[in-house]
């Protein structure tokens, strides 16, 4: 079965929705990890979570106020499966979370911690 270019034009507007809704799902992931760590550490600097956009994921970054950065986590932009870091340039093997999904995604929000403790496997 082939597809036809204007199969491929017709779902390319499908396409770009998701992944809109994915970089804001992200964006909303770095304001639940800023909103933990002000609630755990009320009397210090407050971190800073941003994105940095890559050519296949979201990078999410971790900065303090003395400018130290590291990553946090890594989101597939076109498919918004979260991984935990391997190194500051790839993700580790084994997909953590969807953002896609309903219910991974609130839980993630209600539960993501700034330390990044829910990217582990259990």
């Amino acid at each position: 079965m082939t597809t036809s270019f204007a199969d491929y034009v017709a779902t390319q507007d499908a396409r770009n929705t998701i992944q809109l809704n994915i970089r804001k799902y992200t964006l909303m992931l770095c304001d639940a990890l800023e909103l933990d760590f002000k609630t755990s550490h009320p009397n210090s600097d407050p971190y800073k979570f941003y994105i940095e956009s890559g050519r296949k994921y979201h990078k999410i970054m971790m900065e303090t106020n003395s400018q130290s950065r590291s990553v946090h986590a890594f989101v597939d932009k076109k498919t918004g499966e979260v991984y935990k870091p391997a190194s500051y340039k790839a993700p580790a093997k084994g997909v953590r979370f969807d953002l896609r999904l309903i219910e991974q995604r609130e839980w993630l929000f209600e539960n993501a911690d700034w330390a990044g403790g829910y990217l582990y496997v259990r």
